[in-house]
């Protein structure tokens, strides 16, 4: 990690790991505002499509009585638990890929 300042004037690494601080919400903030770092934009975009999907994914699993309510709960405490590891990952430098989700985050970030 270089320690190189990003347009909104922090590290990189304190941005990265910023852009997963409120879910896909400060991941869009930080993909808007950031347009030169890709560093910040592949967690900022890491951050919309994980946190989107689980903030849909619990939402529908609120909808269906009793096994989603149950589901909801795996979905609640999945993505707690992501949002620690990805915030502590893009904290310590590294460039962390999820499956899947990491690779269109890749793509994404230079192509807006």
């Amino acid at each position: 990690m270089t320690g190189q300042k990003t347009a909104s004037g922090f590290d990189e690494n304190v941005a990265a790991a910023l852009s997963y601080g409120v879910g896909w919400i400060t991941g869009l903030l930080f993909f808007v505002t950031e347009p030169q770092n890709t560093f910040v934009r592949f967690h900022a975009m890491q951050s919309i499509l994980v946190f989107g999907t689980a903030c849909v994914a619990f939402v529908v699993c609120l909808s269906i009585p009793f096994l989603g309510w149950i589901l909801s709960i795996f979905v609640f405490y999945g993505s707690a638990a992501l949002w620690l590891i990805l915030m502590f990952k893009a904290y310590q430098g590294e460039r962390f890929k999820l499956p899947v989700v990491g690779d269109i985050a890749e793509r994404r970030m230079t192509n807006p």
